[in-house]
C-alpha cells in the first residue's frame, strides 16, 4: 500500500472513530432525525473527499483542508447537540446544512 493511501486510510479511520462513539452518534441519531441527517452528510462527504483524493482530483493539501472543515462542522454539530440536551434545533440544522452545502461545492462532483 502506498504512503498516500495509507495516510488516507488512517485519516478516514481516525475520523470515523472520532465521530462514531455509541453514546454520541448512535443514541442521538436514533432519536433525532435532524441530527441523523447532518451526521450522514458528514460521513458521505468524507467518503467523497477520500475518493476525489484517490482519483487525483484533489491534492493532499486540498483534501486535508476539506477534512478539517468537515471536522469543524461536526464539532459544531456536537456542541449544538450538547447545548440542547442531545439534539439539534431546526435552525441549527439549517445552518449546518448550509455549511455542508458549501463544503459539498468545494469538493466537486
Amino acid at each position: 500500500m502506498s504512503k498516500s493511501r495509507l495516510f488516507v486510510a488512517a485519516v478516514s479511520l481516525a475520523t470515523l472513530v472520532s465521530f462514531a462513539s455509541p453514546a454520541m452518534a448512535g443514541e442521538w441519531a436514533r432519536h433525532h432525525p435532524r441530527q441523523h441527517e447532518v451526521l450522514a452528510r458528514e460521513h458521505h462527504q468524507i467518503h467523497r473527499i477520500n475518493r476525489e483524493r484517490r482519483e487525483g482530483e484533489l491534492t493532499r493539501g486540498q483534501a486535508r483542508a476539506l477534512r478539517q472543515s468537515d471536522r469543524a462542522i461536526a464539532r459544531q454539530e456536537h456542541a449544538d447537540a450538547r447545548a440542547n440536551g442531545g439534539h439539534i434545533t431546526r435552525t441549527e440544522q439549517r445552518q449546518l446544512n448550509a455549511e455542508e452545502n458549501a463544503q459539498s461545492r468545494a469538493i466537486g462532483h
